[in-house]
């Protein structure tokens, strides 16, 4: 079945190097033949600064403060607020649709769940897992899951989120970077060894058997990939990423929740590279698509 997948070529910045903003051009390419792409409409600063401090989205607007403004580590240039304010809009298009339409959708948007209210972090300039939140619920959602498989903990997430009786997160990494004190009904577990990275995960998604979510956000990251230096985890092969992302999928459509995912961390190197990159950000991609309402 064909969904909805949001990406624009604002996603990428002019002079961009990071991974975190130029691989979801690579990943569209990929994908367009099997996917709708449409392109979203930017947040602005109003809306982002529902989420985060009005001086820091200026500061990536302006570049100043400088320090503030290189804060998330992606580097800054004159279209990254134009960049992060497009790829933030598509992580909210997306789980609005799929809050409306109860099928599975999407954006090729990464380096979210590490951004704080005031400041970035860890390749993370605005957190659109808290704005997709956001705005889910003020379109009626009132009970939502946020799954985060990066290779790193939630913290920015944490930050943002904590406290909020309609959200629930379940967070497995692969290591303690950005490690936090889970709120009550949240989980984290940092799995050392890729034996464990699957059991993990399924008894964390049986253990929520109870609970009736209007939406899922799934944080999809690549980067506990063996061949990924950020976060990778030996052992953790292809296969097991792609037997995630069927176990992930098939347990919301057997639920009948909707998931708007993103495409979160994955790192190039000799090992990973740019073409592989895409090839497991897309399985994430197919995945949706084979279990979509």
């Amino acid at each position: 079945m064909t969904i909805r997948v949001y990406f624009g070529e604002a996603y990428v910045p002019a002079g961009a190097s990071s991974d975190t903003l130029t691989k979801s051009a690579d990943v569209a390419a990929l994908v367009r033949d099997r996917v709708e792409l449409v392109v979203p409409a930017p947040l602005t600063e109003e809306e982002i600064a529902r989420v985060h401090a009005r001086s820091y989205v200026d500061a990536v607007r302006t570049e100043s403060p400088e320090m503030l403004a290189w804060s998330s580590g992606v580097g800054w240039m004159p279209g990254l607020f134009p960049a992060v304010a497009a790829s933030s809009g598509g992580v909210v298009a997306a789980a609005v649709e799929a809050l409306a339409s109860g099928r599975n959708t999407g954006s090729l948007s990464s380096g979210l769940h590490h951004a704080r209210r005031e400041t970035g972090a860890g390749y993370c300039t605005f957190n659109g897992l808290a704005l997709a939140a956001d705005a889910a619920e003020r379109a009626g959602a009132t009970s939502i899951l946020v799954l985060d498989l990066d290779a790193h903990c939630g913290g920015g997430t944490h930050e943002l989120l904590a406290g909020d009786d309609a959200v629930r997160v379940l967070d497995i990494a692969t290591s303690d970077f950005d490690r936090y004190a889970t709120e009550p009904g949240w989980t984290l577990d940092v799995v050392d060894r890729a034996a464990d990275y699957l059991p993990t995960l399924r008894r964390r998604l049986d253990g929520l058997a109870p609970e009736r979510f209007a939406l899922v956000l799934y944080n999809a990251g690549m980067d506990p990939h063996e061949d990924c230096v950020t976060g990778g985890l030996s052992g953790m092969t292809t296969d097991v990423l792609a037997e995630r992302e069927e176990t992930v999928f098939r347990w919301a459509h057997e639920r009948g929740v909707p998931v708007a995912f993103v495409l979160a961390g994955g790192y190039r190197n000799a090992q990973l590279t740019r073409d592989r990159l895409a090839s497991l950000h897309a399985m994430t991609v197919d995945a949706a698509a084979r279990w979509s309402a």
